[in-house]
């Protein structure tokens, strides 16, 4: 249950109102008027609250549960309690994160200038705009109506923000351009020079980095992740795309439109990464690589390759996931051998 403390509520609502808003197809409901006060995962629910169920793992905590109600899937309605009210729909998950955001919605933006942010004359900031304490607003910005900027944040020379972005406390930004209604979280760092230098007999010399970076609408950048802008071209964000914590974003980089990103994910200068692509955690990708559309890449994998589109890849480096899959399969069966410590030089009777 969300702390209302923190989270903003708007509910109770009924399961009418929560089967509409959602696409969801009641199921031994007898009282459709039934109110729902809260929102909970099936291990934490008590009466009053809805839940989901999308993975048969779980099924014994919706037997255990004490939801009023529990978003499922027609193939798993069958083991469900015959107490509890079923919402029927394809993706349960998807549908209890809508009816999460209704009961919880964001917090809402209210306009004010906090007296100590220090606004250049010639900045430009919309309408309904929320600055706080310790804001630094360099000159020609450009804030459209309705952003959130928080405390400390720095907003260097002729950056410009889309409608209703929120930036998280301590984040800079340089060098960029940022769409609307994208969320960057405390700590960013955008738009910062790319690591590039040329190296001789005399030691490296430092490129300059002249490009920018672009972000387009509903983009999130997570907490401390870094994006470089380019050497030249321009560092581009699809819309959509979802970028985790610690994720650092090399110059020159290209990443499509619904892209997501995972923490500690680190993508070489000029690669380009298609639409959707899935980068799970710690993937290093690098330099000058194309990755296509819709591949997806296992946590921990050293990308050294170019990646064609749908490919399912995984290990350092990369191979197809089911080669992934039996290369650790016979490691482990390797291990597993009579003799094979013996056959890598491990002294058993040592204790090695």
């Amino acid at each position: 249950m969300a702390d209302r403390r923190f989270f903003e509520y708007s509910g109770p609502f009924s399961l009418a109102d929560i089967a509409e808003r959602t696409g969801s197809q009641l199921r031994n409901c007898p009282d459709p008027g039934l109110m729902i006060n809260e929102i909970a995962a099936l291990e934490s629910a008590i009466s009053g609250d809805i839940s989901f169920l999308e993975n048969r793992r779980y099924l014994a905590a919706l037997a255990k549960t004490g939801a009023t109600a529990c978003f499922i899937s027609e193939d798993l309605a069958t083991r469900a309690p015959g107490n509890i009210v079923l919402l029927l729909t394809d993706r349960p998950r998807r549908s209890f994160a809508r009816i999460s955001r209704v009961f919880h919605p964001d917090d809402v933006v209210r306009s004010e200038i906090h007296a100590s942010a220090v606004i250049a004359a010639s900045a430009r900031v919309g309408a309904d705009c929320r600055i706080e304490a310790g804001v630094v607003i360099g000159e020609n910005v450009v804030i459209d109506e309705g952003c959130w900027i928080g405390p400390n944040v720095v907003i260097g020379k002729a950056v410009s923000l889309g409608a209703a972005t929120q930036i998280g406390a301590n984040a800079s930004l340089s060098h960029c351009e940022i769409g609307a209604r994208c969320l960057i979280y405390p700590g960013a760092r955008i738009g910062q020079p790319g690591f590039g230098f040329e190296v001789d007999a005399f030691g490296p010399i430092k490129v300059p980095q002249l490009g920018r970076v672009i972000i387009a609408a509903d983009v999130e950048v997570g907490a401390n992740t870094t994006i470089d802008r380019g050497a030249g071209p321009d560092t581009t964000i699809g819309r959509g795309t979802m970028i985790d914590n610690l994720v650092q974003i090399g110059h020159n980089v290209v990443i499509g439109k619904g892209c997501i990103i995972v923490a500690q994910v680190g993508i070489a200068g000029s690669s380009k990464l298609g639409d959707y692509v899935v980068l799970a955690g710690q993937v290093g990708v690098a330099g000058h690589l194309t990755i296509g559309n819709g591949v997806q890449v296992a946590a921990q994998s050293g990308v050294n390759k170019s990646i064609a589109d749908g490919q399912r890849m995984g290990g350092s480096p990369t191979v197809p996931i089911r080669d992934y899959r039996r290369q650790v399969a016979a490691v482990k069966a390797l291990g597993r051998r009579p003799g094979s410590r013996a056959r890598m030089g491990v002294n058993e009777d040592a204790g090695g």
